[in-house]
């Protein structure tokens, strides 16, 4: 009997991680049929091995690393700088009434407004490179970040604060036993969400701010020589990275602290 749990692991497991390529195989095989559909040239819509042979060149070449690398910087810069903001000013409006109204109009004007919007005119007003890309990553973030963390404090069970209360927990205390764990599973979420539209406006904002180095400036500098191929092998390699950060880090954070603090039992078990 105790050998039962290992043999249901491994045939829920299995099946979901073949349900997972199969779903690659699928849309590479719908890219691949498409490409030689001929409704374009082979130029416009190389085939899979054309990309493959491309990304694999990119590879080797080493380059794309020091773009990515660029790539990653501003990401960190743009969401370090937004965690210092967001985080802060979500905990104020959740505890604070006069905060919530000074801020919350503000937040349900600006959230809807693409951050890709911003980009021509942060480009008018602090020039192409470093600067503007950063300030579209910190736009693209922050009131995300700072939504999911006012709501989270709003949402803390008030007999949680009442209980720590009665038991003469000081301020200091109520908000690191309290309302920090009880807010951490929406701020994690926050921070997930919130990368992933940095990812998006990081890309975004090297297609149009134009700085010398990143990944959306290989898809800059292919469409003006029509290099398909460099585009899509550009494009795979940020979804990969994306994945990549998503599965390695964010997920990984979170098992580490909400999982770790008893945040998420409901959902795990």
């Amino acid at each position: 009997m105790s050998n039962q749990p290992s043999q249901v692991s491994r045939r829920v497991i299995k099946p979901s991680g073949l349900l997972g390529l199969g779903g690659i195989l699928i849309a590479v095989g719908i890219w691949e049929g498409f490409a030689r559909s001929g409704m374009f040239s082979l130029a416009l819509t190389p085939p899979v091995f054309s990309i493959w042979e491309r990304l694999t060149e990119m590879t080797l070449d080493g380059a794309i690393f020091g773009h990515t690398a660029t790539t990653m910087l501003r990401v960190l810069v743009g969401m370090g700088i937004s965690i210092l903001i967001a985080i802060p000013l979500g905990m104020l409006m959740g505890t604070s009434r006069a905060t919530e109204k000074i801020f919350s109009p503000l937040l349900s004007v600006l959230m809807p407004i693409p951050s890709l919007a911003w980009v021509p005119l942060f480009v008018l007003w602090f020039g192409i490179g470093n600067l503007s890309t950063v300030l579209v990553i910190i736009y693209a973030s922050v009131f995300t970040m700072t939504f999911n963390t006012w709501v989270g404090v709003r949402a803390i069970n008030q007999i949680w604060i009442k209980s720590a209360q009665v038991m003469g927990a000081s301020g200091h205390q109520l908000f690191l036993k309290v309302i920090l764990p009880g807010t951490l599973p929406y701020i994690i979420s926050g921070l997930r969400i919130a990368f992933g539209r940095a990812w998006i406006a990081v890309i975004g904002g090297e297609l149009l701010a134009s700085p010398d180095w990143g990944l959306g400036k290989i898809i800059f500098d292919a469409s003006e020589f029509l290099d398909t191929e460099s585009m899509l092998s550009a494009l795979i390699f940020i979804g990969i990275i994306g994945i990549a950060i998503e599965k390695l880090f964010l997920r990984r954070l979170e098992r580490l602290t909400i999982d770790r603090w008893g945040m998420a039992q409901g959902s795990s078990s």
